[in-house]
């Protein structure tokens, strides 16, 4: 059920007569600007999500240099 260029202008129509031609762009504005806040929260947690992984990277290492370190003391006692 694809929207297409009839259907676009049927719901242009529509939406000029019971908005009026004066409303039509604030409507359009304040669409605009939701959708922009939307954009921009779900952006903000895609990449506390990525912040959150590479964290974790990076404790990685550390701990399995610690092993190794600890493996390389052991060989020398």
């Amino acid at each position: 059920m694809a929207v297409g260029p009839t259907s676009m202008i049927v719901i242009a129509v529509v939406a000029l007569i019971i908005f009026g031609p004066k409303k039509l762009p604030q409507f359009g504005r304040a669409m605009g600007s939701t959708l922009k806040e939307f954009k921009d929260a779900t952006k903000g947690l895609a990449t506390d999500d990525d912040d959150e992984e590479e964290l974790e990277r990076k404790k990685q290492p550390k701990k399995i240099e610690a092993v190794e370190v600890e493996k390389a003391e052991e060989t020398k006692v």
